[in-house]
């Protein structure tokens, strides 16, 4: 378990290749310019096009207050293409963008690399983003598609008796919260929760947040902007577990967890923080430093060995947990 008792002088610089990258093709999340810019920028990012042998179908489904959008991504040993061959597991995936920006777009080749290297149905999901739609709607949307994701199993291929979450950045924030939720409410029983570079503190006092103040791609201001969208009144100072799902009391039962986090991340020491609970927990947990990483590193997998590295490791514990 990595731990957070580190000096900033003993971390290793941003990967030379990712430097080389990022000077190419600058991007920083930010809220300057207002909503709407944030996210087109957003959308604009330069991204490869990924496994396109996939086959991908996309849904609405029933939500708590409007119709939610669902991306299905059938993985290369889906039953249709081997129909004697066992239902593969099942994913639901929880895009990031500060819970104000990102979408099934954004998200697409995250979503497939997801599908191969799981082995695994992925159901991307479009929650509702803040500040039009502050917490809880993205946790009720989620919920949402969990319980459909579990209902709808034999009708999308699926076995749903291998349900994990997955996520980054704020969705990874949120697969946390459902996890927790799954547990309390007596399921769907989920095998695993793959948590990227989460928030589940929401404890800006933690040394990375100092650390990395004005990191690449994420820095204290953009977290800071992005929290009060999405928690609009609620006092930030003691956020609730739906919000911050570190500070819940109890931790023990959850699913099997695997955190990847980045050295260069105001985030990092949050999800450290993180594993640490839940081993304490008694609950399995893997935590990766990816020492030469940036926030949204797996958004340059492909293209940065580190980054793939890093992605690789993720999707084994994943794939791992979804076959026992």
């Amino acid at each position: 378990m990595p731990s957070l008792d580190r000096k900033a002088d003993e971390k290793p610089a941003i990967d030379p290749i990712l430097t080389k990258v990022l000077d190419a093709v600058p991007f920083r999340l930010s809220t300057d310019d207002g909503i709407n810019a944030a996210r087109q920028r957003f959308r604009d990012l330069p991204r490869r096009p990924l496994h396109p042998e996939l086959r991908v179908e996309d849904r609405t489904i029933e939500g708590p207050a409007d119709p939610i959008g669902v991306r299905i991504y059938w993985p290369p040993t889906d039953p249709d293409r081997n129909p004697r061959g066992p239902a593969p597991p099942v994913v639901v995936y929880l895009h990031g963008g500060g819970f104000v920006v990102g979408d099934l777009d954004t998200h697409d080749g995250s979503s497939r690399q997801h599908a191969v290297g799981a082995g695994a149905v992925v159901v991307s999901v479009d929650y509702r983003l803040a500040p039009e739609h502050p917490y809880p709607a993205a946790v009720e949307d989620a919920w949402a598609a969990t319980l459909w994701v579990a209902e709808h199993g034999a009708e999308i291929g699926a076995d749903t008796t291998r349900i994990a979450v997955a996520g980054d950045s704020a969705g990874g924030t949120i697969s946390a919260v459902i996890a927790q939720r799954a547990r309390d409410d007596g399921g769907p029983a989920l095998v695993f929760q793959l948590l990227w570079y989460p928030s589940t503190m929401w404890d800006p006092s933690l040394p990375s947040f100092t650390e990395n103040a004005t990191a690449p791609i994420l820095d204290v201001k953009a977290v800071a902007a992005f929290s009060r969208w999405y928690a609009a009144d609620i006092d930030l100072s003691d956020p609730p577990p739906g919000i911050a799902p570190g500070r819940a009391k109890n931790l023990a039962g959850v699913a099997p967890a695997y955190i990847g986090v980045a050295g260069h991340d105001p985030l990092r020491d949050d999800g450290i923080r993180y594993g640490q609970l839940l081993a304490a927990a008694g609950v399995p947990v893997e935590v990766h430093n990816a020492k030469t990483m940036v926030h949204g590193y797996l958004g340059y997998a492909g293209v940065v060995p580190a980054a793939t590295a890093g992605l690789d490791r993720g999707l084994a514990a994943l794939r791992d947990a979804l076959r026992e």
